[in-house]
């Protein structure tokens, strides 16, 4: 019996280690894994914007509501920031080329259409935006 209790224990613990990781790296702002979007997602970049937020979504992603919601409300609030959003429910292979494995997963993509960062999960407000500003002007 004793033995048990201690395979619980150390289960627990294993278990809240890896849900603290995993927490903590959601949201959090990431340097571009891609230089360029692919042809179907680069149509989405708005050439007169200095940054579009390009989020990456499915369709029964609850955290992606929230995250369209914060995204939109930024956009619409900051100079040269755009925000479109991509349903890769019917288009896995774009969510593969582009290295995402989760949603929502957020890139932001210069007027060319370049990735700048990306941030996993839905973003922090204030970190987005003050990783955003140099790109902004």
């Amino acid at each position: 019996m004793t033995t048990g209790i201690w395979v619980l224990i150390g289960t627990l613990a294993l278990a809240s280690v890896a849900g603290l990781a995993w927490r903590r790296s959601q949201g959090r702002v990431r340097t571009a894994k891609m230089s360029e979007l692919p042809a179907e997602l680069h149509k989405l970049v708005d050439p007169g914007s200095r940054v579009t937020l390009l989020q990456i979504s499915t369709t029964f992603c609850a955290p992606c509501r929230h995250t369209r919601i914060l995204l939109s409300d930024l956009a619409k609030k900051t100079d040269g920031l755009e925000h479109v959003d991509f349903d890769v429910t019917n288009h896995p292979e774009v969510a593969s080329s582009l290295g995402v494995l989760s949603t929502p997963t957020t890139l932001a993509v210069d007027s060319k259409g370049v990735e700048l960062m990306r941030v996993g999960g839905v973003p922090k407000r204030d970190v987005l935006l003050d990783a955003l500003r140099p790109h902004l002007g």
